[in-house]
Formats: structure tokens, C-alpha cells, sequence
């Protein structure tokens, strides 16, 4: 003979009524379903941070036609900003996992901090260094986000400022 784990439905007319027990089960396989796909998207999420990290620690080779192509794209979004009024451009994010130190050196502002970069993220800040530096563009890097109140992503903006008056 088979036992019951739960009351049976109780009648209301022609409609079946679910049970208190039984609506504290369904609730509780809900929450379940509902954390089971937030662990399969962080997941998913930490997989796509590692293969961003894996392409952005593979320097690009900067061939003329690389760098024309770069700097076509730049000037473009540099009107854009420039017509909107602003003075700075956020021209790269990435993880701070490309830091040797984590994004420790950028979020105390230390002088050194372009020495912890590696990667792609090193290769824009020599570009900057040797092509747009001299032309008077600044540089900043910044933590850009804190998950869980730790230093998460890195943006690097290109700064100008108006000196004349």
C-alpha cells in the first residue's frame, strides 16, 4: 500500500485546491530552479570572463594597416565625444585580472601603475604612449565596476582638455 506524503487536494466546487504543503513544495522547487539557473549563468559568465582574459592576453600584431584601422576607428568616436562636449573616452575596458596586481596599482592611483598592465591592455597604453601622448591626449585608468565590493573591471579613457582660453 502506497502512502501519502502529501494531504490531497481539497475540492472547491469543480476546482482542485492546492494544499498548504503542497504550495510550500512547489514554492520551494521554484527558488530551487531559480538559483540553479543564476549558478548556470554566473557560470556561463565566469567561462566568458576566462576566454576574454585567454584573447586579451594575446598581444595584437600591430601591422600599418592594424594601426591605420585603429586609428580610423578612434578619430571617429573621438568627434562623436567631441561633438557631445565631452573630454574624455572610455576606449577600452577589460578585466583587472590583466594587472599584474589586480587593478591595485590603478584604484590607489599609483604612479607606476602602467607597469601591471599585460596583454592587450599594456599594447593600448603604448600605443596611447607613443602616438597620441605627443599630440596631448591624456590617459586615465580607473576601476569602472565592484562586484561584491571588490575591484572588478578596468577602463582606460583617453582625456583632452582645452588650453586655450
Amino acid at each position: 500500500m502506497e502512502t501519502q506524503t502529501t494531504k490531497p487536494a481539497v475540492d472547491l466546487g469543480n476546482e482542485p485546491f492546492m494544499s498548504a504543503d503542497d504550495l510550500d513544495a512547489y514554492s520551494a522547487r521554484v527558488k530551487a530552479a531559480k538559483a540553479m539557473k543564476e549558478l548556470e549563468g554566473l557560470d556561463r559568465a565566469g567561462k566568458a570572463r576566462d576566454e576574454l582574459v585567454k584573447q586579451l592576453a594575446e598581444p595584437v600584431a600591430l601591422t600599418p594597416e592594424k594601426v591605420h584601422e585603429i586609428t580610423q576607428m578612434l578619430l571617429h568616436r573621438l568627434r562623436i565625444a567631441a561633438e557631445q562636449g565631452k573630454k574624455e573616452l572610455l576606449v577600452m575596458r577589460f578585466p583587472n585580472l590583466m594587472c599584474t596586481d589586480k587593478g591595485r596599482a590603478i584604484n590607489n592611483s599609483e604612479p607606476g601603475w602602467p607597469a601591471t598592465l599585460t596583454g592587450r591592455p599594456r599594447q593600448a597604453y603604448e600605443f596611447w604612449h607613443a602616438r597620441l601622448h605627443p599630440a596631448g591626449y591624456g590617459l586615465r585608468a580607473l576601476i569602472v565596476d565592484w562586484p561584491d565590493g571588490m575591484p572588478g573591471d578596468v577602463g582606460l579613457f583617453l582625456t583632452w582638455e582645452n588650453t586655450r582660453h
